[in-house]
């Protein structure tokens, strides 16, 4: 096809695999300097892309599971109505933007009426992708690089390039002001993200405080607690309430500790542009930071380390044989931390 003026990149699952599109959409504002780019996602992840440069607008649909107390009748009349909206936008092409073969995507977008489809394809399916790329083995490279394969047909070549994403200006300066009561000027600041979805991700209070006494010890660091707010038992979105709370008891009198839970992505996102160092587990937050530039220290759990690193960024990840992330020592994240701080001065 010729040069596409409208282009819309779909992509519909987590937070951290929207970050991870970014290399490939940037990419296309580069090629395509006057289209207009647009992003279809949901109303969970397209928020870590408000404000981004290289894109002009962003759609954002319900899934039945985030809004339990609708009906779905109600949730489904909201996502047709915004798909024949975005109809109305003459859309050129629509990439798929996700690994592997995506068909309900495809069904999905087939309501846009785009004039051509672009996306991963396996044995002639889904039929509605127009152009198609084999999968084949991009199960075995990290997630940003197997989904900038997609630009291959419309011209793209090179290595995926860094994540990015936009931290908003009330949100930093919020962040600053509190920051600037507590920080003496040279100080490092080094954010402890504490919440993990994932049981195995997750790294205990004890170890967090542990860590925040010894690299607050050593000098010239102001901690920042950042966890999402809330109880653990909330089925929905449980919270790390009582875990910061722990954290905040064993430190008090011996660490610089700005307490700081984020109810939006756009606040953790101000918090994170902050910072020149993160220290958390494999999720969104690890990417979110990844895409504003700041150093990280990672802690996974059982997930693929090769997949799901952080990219594009310094890092050191670190990972216990057992799969368990609580299995990490406070003196091997310690160090790890000492490392990235050194290497980033």
């Amino acid at each position: 096809m010729s040069d596409p003026r409208r282009i819309l990149v779909v992509r519909r699952d987590n937070i951290g695999d929207l970050v991870l599109t970014t290399p490939l959409i940037s990419a296309l504002r580069r090629r395509f300097s006057a289209a207009w780019i647009g992003v279809l996602g949901n109303t969970y992840n397209t928020p870590v892309l408000a404000g981004h440069p290289d894109i002009d607008e962003l759609f954002a649909y319900d899934k039945a599971k985030h809004q339990p107390q609708r009906s779905r009748f109600s949730v489904y009349a909201d996502t047709a109505r915004l798909l024949l909206r975005m109809r109305a936008a003459r859309v050129d092409l629509a990439i798929l933007a996700g690994p592997g073969v995506q068909q309900q995507a495809a069904r999905l977008v087939q309501w846009v009426r785009p004039r051509a489809m672009l996306g991963f394809a396996l044995q002639g399916m889904p039929a509605e992708v127009t152009i198609p790329v084999a999968y084949a083995d991009g199960a075995l490279l990290h997630e940003a690089e197997d989904v900038f394969r997609l630009g291959g047909p419309l011209g793209l070549s090179g290595a995926a390039g860094p994540c990015t994403i936009a931290a908003g200006p009330d949100e930093s300066a919020r962040f600053r002001a509190a920051l600037a009561t507590l920080a003496p000027p040279g100080d490092r600041i080094v954010a402890l993200h504490v919440s993990a979805r994932r049981l195995r991700q997750r790294w205990p209070a004890g170890h967090f405080a542990a860590l925040a006494r010894l690299l607050c010890a050593a000098g010239n660091v102001t901690v920042v607690l950042l966890w999402a707010p809330g109880a653990g038992d909330d089925p929905r979105h449980p919270g790390d309430d009582v875990k910061a709370a722990t954290i905040l008891a064993q430190t008090q009198g011996a660490v610089r500790c700005l307490p700081w839970p984020t109810t939006s992505l756009a606040q953790l996102a101000g918090a994170l542009a902050g910072c020149h160092l993160m220290i958390c587990a494999d999720g969104g937050a690890m990417h979110m930071a990844a895409g504003l530039g700041v150093p990280i220290v990672a802690l996974f759990g059982d997930s693929p380390v090769r997949r799901w690193r952080p990219w594009g960024v310094l890092h050191e990840v670190l990972q216990a044989s057992s799969g368990n992330a609580e299995d990490i020592a406070v003196s091997t994240v310690q160090s790890a931390c000492e490392r990235v701080l050194a290497a980033a001065r």
